[in-house]
């Protein structure tokens, strides 16, 4: 996976101009000039893909509430498709989607999100990230047809890539370093790195060669591009 220049993404939209994981924080970040938006997705009892960062919501599992009930109890909660019809506005934004997923056996979320990237048109300007090395395995077995890419916070997970049909990778910013950057990058992947939001760091993980930084502050991110 390759870009035009190096990616400025939104995580979960623009956070501090509206709540985080809702299509008025991803529409805030797209109007200020951003590539793209990061966003975290759930499955939901009845099989909907929801975007919220946590695993539960007012302390219950996500995965044990169906949509109706969500929609009640958090109204600005979106669907992926909504996501989708959103992004259609601004035709060059790119989607980093994180499937939220732990280790073990599936409900069916990595065939769900499958099926919602084949029957969206705009297909080719997403890719799916996840710390679940399992549900990555999935979707590629699925035939998802976008890039992959695994997220980690730990160095040792790093040591998973070439067991994965993984193209890129999402190591969090303080695991890097401009030797770390050229390593990953000469085995063929691409590096998008999280959470940054200082310019001075943006600047430099520009500088190293990474192929995106995600961060909370559109204006920062921007400043460091120049």
């Amino acid at each position: 996976m390759t870009f035009a220049r190096p990616m400025l993404l939104g995580h979960r939209g623009s956070p501090h101009r509206a709540k985080e994981n809702t299509l008025e924080s991803f529409r805030k970040a797209l109007e200020t000039g951003l590539d793209g938006i990061e966003l975290d997705l759930h499955r939901t009892r009845d099989g909907v893909l929801v975007v919220h960062h946590d695993f539960e919501l007012q302390g219950q599992p996500i995965a044990a509430l169906d949509w109706p009930t969500l929609q009640q109890q958090a109204p600005w909660l979106p669907r992926l498709e909504q996501v989708f019809a959103l992004a259609e506005e601004f035709p060059q934004a790119w989607l980093n989607l994180e499937l939220k997923s732990q280790p073990g056996p599936s409900d069916g979320r990595e065939a769900l999100l499958v099926q919602a990237l084949h029957g969206w048109p705009g297909r080719a300007r997403a890719w799916i990230s996840s710390f679940d090395p399992l549900a990555l395995i999935r979707l590629y077995r699925l035939g998802v047809g976008v890039p992959l890419a695994l997220l980690y916070s730990e160095p040792e997970m790093e040591e998973l890539v070439p067991c994965l049909p993984v193209q890129g990778v999402h190591p969090q910013a303080n695991l890097l370093s401009r030797e770390k950057v050229e390593h990953l990058k000469a085995r063929g992947l691409f590096v998008v790195t999280w959470t940054v939001n200082q310019v001075k760091a943006a600047r430099e993980l520009l500088d190293w060669g990474v192929d995106g930084v995600i961060g909370d502050w559109p204006e920062q991110l921007l400043a460091a591009r120049g």
